[in-house]
């Protein structure tokens, strides 16, 4: 392989081991604690739990709608390089500033959160979108996976710093826990900032003519291309009763990542332990997301992701009993078990069933349609537990998600949806040609 192309690779795989701390740590682990215990001071305990439901659907739901208009930017611009700096500069000022918030100031958390998740989301388009452009179509399978790899381990380790800085602070010359976490909200920018030089530094925008828009907005083009699509998918039944499952179970998914700690919290596990938790999930992920693929192989993805479903409908159920620390670890394991392979399974099915010529525009979709699926589960979590006064009910509410989703997905004839993908892929004129095997 050509060194410089390798430096590349390896460059776009260090921004993904630096972003994916924002992830980790604002997303899932010290933020939703510190929000709960400090920003949400003076605030009933219910109402904490909500305000950062709410404050997840919020951002949720802007993701999803700037999605399509940076997608189509970052196919018809010659400037993906300078839109990924500004959004990833947004992500992490936010976090930065996050060291501000203190007792009481959870609306000013909530609004650095959201700015802080646009920016994310916003710079991982542009950074998706330098994947076909540093790899060859034999490398790209193993660059991207790379990229996964590196960001469980960056995004693990830095968390993993972090939770020394708040369990212990002392030894790292800090005189409090709160002290700490607002400190480990600085070291997400800084860490996400180091880790971005290498691929602002190495990586050249490809010399091309900017793509002309033919006079339309970039907003008119990218929900168009959405609506195209939409449009299409009734060429492909058994992958719009996918859709429907996976948006639906996905939702519970996403919500039980955004939600536990602060959920934990609630039912009153104390911070350190809900971190320390999050971090087990983390690396229990990497192995088992691998046993999926392989177990895959032997009784099918569809009942393999079948499998890692009925796990996360014990896990809902025994998250409404849960009591003690100890129950949330075992939890924790539990979700680590299924998390990575019912996304990759998800995945991997869903490519089975898109025709070949259109991966790029199917799997836009696929992701852009996924996000705004995904504010259903948090606003849900945070209605019931709003009403009912009980987050307890908020996270037993999400089985719907899991159930319905199972349900639909009985229903999915996935060799069925591969050949109707094969069918519509053929030139017209050709059905019924058996394909070249060469």
């Amino acid at each position: 392989m050509d060194k410089q192309r390798k430096k590349v690779q390896r460059s776009w795989m260090l921004y993904d081991f630096g972003n994916s701390a924002f992830a980790t740590t604002i997303m899932a682990a010290v933020l939703p604690v510190y929000y709960y215990d400090v920003a949400a001071t003076g605030a009933n305990q219910e109402a904490a739990a909500s305000m950062w439901g709410y404050s997840q659907s919020i951002a949720v739901l802007v993701v999803a709608v700037l999605a399509p208009v940076l997608g189509a930017i970052s196919d018809f611009s010659a400037a993906k390089k300078k839109f990924l700096q500004f959004f990833a500069f947004m992500g992490i000022i936010a976090s930065i500033l996050l060291f501000f918030v203190g007792e009481g100031d959870y609306l000013l958390a909530s609004v650095l959160f959201i700015v802080g998740s646009i920016g994310f989301s916003g710079a991982n388009i542009f950074y998706d979108g330098f994947l076909p452009e540093i790899a060859e179509e034999k490398e790209i399978d193993r660059v991207s996976s790379g990229g996964f790899a590196y960001g469980y381990i960056g995004g693990g380790l830095l968390l993993a710093i972090n939770i020394g800085m708040i369990l212990q602070p002392l030894w790292f010359g800090i005189p409090d826990t709160i002290t700490a976490s607002r400190i480990s909200f600085v070291s997400v920018g800084l860490w996400w900032l180091l880790f971005s030089i290498p691929l602002l530094k190495n990586i050249k925008e490809e010399k091309k003519v900017r793509v002309q828009k033919g006079g339309k907005s970039y907003l008119s083009i990218g929900f168009s291309r959405v609506g195209t699509t939409f449009r299409e998918l009734r060429h492909y039944k058994q992958l719009i009763i996918f859709l429907l499952a996976f948006w639906l179970y996905n939702d519970g998914i996403s919500t039980i990542v955004r939600m536990a700690a602060i959920y934990g919290r609630d039912i009153g596990i104390d911070g350190n332990s809900l971190i320390i938790a999050l971090l087990i999930t983390q690396f229990v992920g990497i192995p088992f997301t691998f046993f999926f693929g392989w177990i895959a192989g032997k009784i099918t993805a569809k009942k393999a992701l079948s499998v890692t479903l009925f796990t996360y409908m014990g896990i809902v159920t025994l998250g409404y009993f849960m009591t003690t620390a100890a129950h949330f670890y075992m939890l924790a394991v539990c979700t680590g078990m299924v998390q990575g392979g019912a996304q990759s399974l998800s995945r991997s099915i869903y490519g089975r069933m898109v025709p070949a010529h259109k991966h790029a525009e199917f799997f836009g979709f696929y992701g852009i349609s996924s996000k705004f699926a995904a504010v259903f589960g948090p606003f849900l979590f945070a209605f019931v537990g709003q009403i009912t006064g009980s987050s307890r009910l908020g996270i037993i509410s999400l089985l719907f998600f899991f159930v319905a989703g199972l349900i639909i997905l009985r229903f999915v004839d996935v060799e069925q949806g591969m050949r109707d993908a094969e069918k519509q892929s053929k030139p017209a004129g050709m059905v019924g040609v058996k394909p070249d095997r060469k």
